[in-house]
């Protein structure tokens, strides 16, 4: 038996070396791959947070902007500090928001992440500002050859706020956006090597897959991505 395997691999070793010792592997994950992958987060775990305080200073707007009934309330009964004191300045993905899911959707080409969320921050002379609503997110990839893996960097395109007409939805898209940088980006998707597996060959030796190429194609509903692997001496 142990021979008859030597003689595959042998077979196939040379089969591949005909062929420029390289081939293809084809992952394919649907969104209800990630449904369920989310719904396992969320009844496990508490929701994603994220700080938004390291922000506060680097943005003016945050001086002035009013989004909440209740920043203006702290501010005339003269309690900022209070305010701060129980204002933890943070986002928190929710999974569900006014009936918007945070999910992982393929659409047109794209990867849509639309993203539930509420939290709060104490603008200076403000007080604390809560604030809800849901973003439409979207995830770029790239192939990280140096590390094998696969990385993505999620972008906020649009952030609605619950009952604002829009008013405050530009600050708070560039504090979810710093947060999502700094806490987040880039989310490793898929580490490569850890598909690949050695062949051990008769002198002792492996033959190893090193991951030289991965372009993901974004299908209705799903997302396939073709790694294309270089058989190298391990």
């Amino acid at each position: 038996m142990h021979k008859y395997l030597s003689a595959i691999l042998i077979a196939i070793a040379a089969s591949a070396s005909a062929f420029g010792q390289r081939a293809d592997v084809a992952i394919t994950l649907d969104e209800a791959f990630f449904d369920a992958f989310l719904d396992s987060i969320y009844k496990n775990f508490e929701p994603p947070q994220f700080s938004i305080a390291g922000n506060r200073t680097a943005d003016p707007d945050l001086a002035v902007a009013s989004i909440s009934p209740r920043a203006s309330l702290y501010w005339i009964k003269g309690e900022p500090d209070q305010a701060a004191s129980t204002c933890d300045q943070s986002v928190r993905i929710l999974r569900e928001m006014n009936g918007v899911r945070t999910a992982v959707r393929f659409r047109d080409g794209r990867i849509l992440i639309p993203l539930a969320y509420e939290g709060n921050y104490s603008p200076p002379f403000v007080g604390c500002v809560d604030f809800a609503g849901w973003a439409d997110a979207v995830l770029d990839l790239e192939f990280d050859r140096d590390g094998q893996r696969l990385i993505g960097r999620v972008r906020v395109a649009k952030v609605n706020l619950n009952g604002t007409g829009g008013v405050g939805s530009n600050l708070i898209a560039r504090l979810l956006q710093g947060s999502i940088d700094r806490r987040l980006n880039p989310i490793e998707v898929v580490k490569l090597d850890s598909i690949s597996f050695g062949f051990p060959v008769q002198s002792g030796g492996t033959m190893r897959m090193k991951a030289v190429a991965a372009v993901p194609e974004v299908l209705p509903g799903a997302i396939r991505i073709r790694v294309t692997y270089d058989f190298v001496k391990g």
